[in-house]
């Protein structure tokens, strides 16, 4: 039984609402209140899960929710925003283009799941390198990391008199990082910049939250996919075989083991200067995964 979601201070008036297990689709959020107005870091998923982030938003501000900063493109941090659709939608543009492109999924790829009435909206604010916002006195800096990482726009926001680092999906903790739609080598760069914050708290996209320290797991991962592809590459394996034939150590134990066949298409496809076929990408995460969709408790 997943647990329930759950609503952290990590400050003086800045929150982070963490959802078990941070599997697929089942992201974290944060809140950043001000003397008259909120800033929410992400949405989430289902129509479900953004009203329940809502109400517990509710129980600890009058505050209004007035922007939410998206991190990246992704669906699980961007389909609840049709729900506050009075907020300004701030985003890096590469997200904005990202969204503006329909990636969809054969339908035996994911276990159902009700997403209900939560719909992405296309961001209202869009900034390029950095944005400072400043919402009755506290600083939010929203940076993209100057590359591709997690996704091709991604953004981390960043409250430097409290030391707290939203990342986004650029630090899973708990769960295999996925680079299907961005960049492995460019994802290491993003990780040495926010290392280099030296952030008291960091909050990942998916898992709970933690300090610096879980920054190191995720570059490991990375650094291990690299050396597996180019292994890969000189061999003559396609992503399928090489995922299968790898094994992941301790990145085993992470959840969603099957994105190793989804990240091996990107980095052999960047070896090779094309883009990936994303739908064999995911085709081969389903047949990794043991031709069994893949479990999503949204």
């Amino acid at each position: 039984m997943t647990a329930e979601p759950r609503l952290t201070i990590v400050a003086d008036g800045v929150w982070a609402y963490i959802q078990p297990d941070g599997g697929w689709m089942i992201n974290n959020m944060g809140l950043i209140t001000g003397a008259d107005a909120a800033t929410s870091v992400d949405v989430t998923s289902t129509e479900r899960r953004t009203r329940d982030y809502l109400r517990a938003i509710a129980g600890v501000t009058k505050a209004p929710l007035r922007r939410v900063i998206l991190t990246h493109s992704h669906p699980d941090h961007c389909n609840g925003a049709s729900l506050v659709p009075d907020a300004e939608i701030v985003a890096h543009r590469g997200a904005l283009e990202e969204m503006r492109v329909a990636h969809p999924l054969a339908p035996h790829i994911f276990e159902h799941f009700d997403q209900g009435a939560a719909r992405p909206r296309l961001p209202t604010m869009v900034f390029d390198d950095e944005l400072t916002l400043d919402p009755a006195g506290r600083r939010i800096l929203v940076r993209n990391p100057g590359t591709h990482a997690h996704t091709g726009g991604d953004a981390y926001v960043w409250l430097p008199e409290e030391r707290v680092l939203f990342a986004g999906d650029l630090v899973f903790n708990g769960g295999t990082p996925f680079a299907l739609s961005g960049s492995p080598l460019g994802w290491l760069r993003a990780i040495e910049q926010m290392a280099a914050l030296a952030p008291e708290v960091v909050v990942p996209g998916h898992g709970d939250v933690g300090g610096v320290e879980l920054l190191g797991p995720v570059a490991g991962y990375l650094n291990m996919l690299i050396d597996a592809a180019r292994d890969a590459y000189d061999r003559g394996l396609g992503p399928l075989e090489a995922a299968r034939a790898l094994d992941l150590g301790p990145y085993g134990r992470l959840l969603e083991p099957e994105r190793i066949a989804g990240n091996l298409h990107r980095v052999l496809a960047e070896l090779e200067g094309v883009e990936p076929d994303f739908a064999a990408a995911w085709q081969d995460m389903y047949e990794y995964n043991g031709a069994r969709p893949l479990e999503c408790r949204a």
